[in-house]
């Protein structure tokens, strides 16, 4: 069995930093680089490594703290970084607004506002990614809109808008009946999972071609070809869930509804789909489901790494094997590509590298 709590470092904060809100990783370094988001709205680099920490900018986004919570859901700052940390966006989950900043001149170059639509429920859908060698932003407009757009520019990339039917009782064409989640880009970075839900309501995370999209289809998004549903879960959505590699995808949860989940995961290949009894519908195809894993879900693109509040787990997600266990570390980060668990508490960061 691989893991020990003895493997587990404690990395001091630097001062400079103060109380830690976020963090997110710079996924371009194989070195652990993080931008860090302190709770005064500093926004800087984190070299974990060296020791370092640089200010870089500051965010003035409004906390939302005066919302009413969604099923015990409070508006939260969250921090993400681009693939080579030139870029940040801080924006409020289960809130309306947000911002992205280019760092190199601490301006503002994009501001968000998901117009609301049941955003309590959901975190702020918003993923960096790159498009022919720049950085782009996808992010939520409307409750059942994404859109795509320039980091550096704000320039919108996705430019489109719903044509009125000739007969009023028609469909509209293109309308999308989703409310939109969190986001997450393949690791080869050609793909978006969403996990948004549907009235009545149904979790359905899905997944879909980002190349298209911006350069093929701007519809890609709704109803394009390369659209997959993963699955459908009565009540259920906003769980763990993470890329393993850039076909795979780990659920958290065994079942189709809230009310007879049962803790562990589900691994599905989201490039094949199959018709299924329950929802008549063509979903990705589940190669294996097994108890286990619950809390936050990771991958380094070879196991699945599961922590609840009292310990790290490790798995074979090909056979559902427990193969290590961490204990007493509940790590709420992960750097991939420098191979680095996080968790801060305080004023120190602890850290489990596989």
């Amino acid at each position: 069995m691989i893991g020990s709590g003895d493997a587990v470092r404690e990395i001091a904060v630097p001062p400079s930093l103060g109380a830690v809100a976020d963090l997110a990783p710079v996924r371009d370094r194989d070195r652990p680089v993080w931008l860090a988001l302190g709770e005064d709205g500093t926004i800087g680099r984190w070299d974990m490594a060296a020791g370092v920490h640089e200010a870089l900018g500051t965010t003035v986004v409004s906390p939302e703290s005066d919302r009413e919570p969604g099923n015990g859901r409070r508006p939260r700052r969250r921090l993400h970084a681009s693939h080579d940390g030139r870029f940040a966006a801080v924006v409020n989950d289960y809130g309306r607004f947000g911002e992205v900043i280019d760092l190199r001149t601490g301006k503002v170059t994009l501001t968000l506002d998901n117009q609301g639509g049941h955003e309590e429920t959901v975190p702020f859908s918003l993923e960096f990614a790159r498009s022919r060698g720049r950085c782009v932003v996808i992010h939520r407009t409307a409750w059942n809109r994404l859109d795509v757009s320039d980091a550096q520019t704000g320039a919108l990339l996705t430019e489109r808008s719903l044509s009125a039917p000739a007969d009023e009782d028609a469909a509209v064409e293109h309308r999308l009946d989703y409310f939109h989640g969190a986001l997450r880009v393949s690791p080869d970075g050609k793909r978006v999972l969403d996990d948004g839900w549907v009235w009545h309501p149904v979790g359905f995370p899905s997944v879909w071609d980002l190349g298209r999209w911006i350069e093929v289809d701007v519809w890609e998004s709704e109803d394009g070809p390369s659209r997959v549903d993963v699955c459908g879960r009565e009540y259920y959505w906003d769980h763990s869930m993470t890329w393993i590699d850039s076909v795979r995808v780990a659920v958290e949860g065994i079942g189709d509804d809230a009310d007879a989940m049962r803790p562990g995961a589900r691994i599905f290949d989201t490039t094949r789909t199959f018709e299924g009894d329950l929802w008549r519908l063509p979903t990705a195809v589940q190669l294996l489901a097994f108890e286990g894993p619950t809390g936050r879900f990771f991958s380094d693109g070879t196991c699945l790494f599961s922590c609840d509040e009292t310990e790290l787990s490790i798995w074979d997600p090909v056979e559902g094997k427990l193969k290590g266990v961490v204990p007493g570390f509940s790590p709420t980060h992960h750097h991939r590509s420098a191979q680095q668990l996080v968790r801060v508490v305080g004023d120190v960061a602890r850290v489990w590298s596989g």
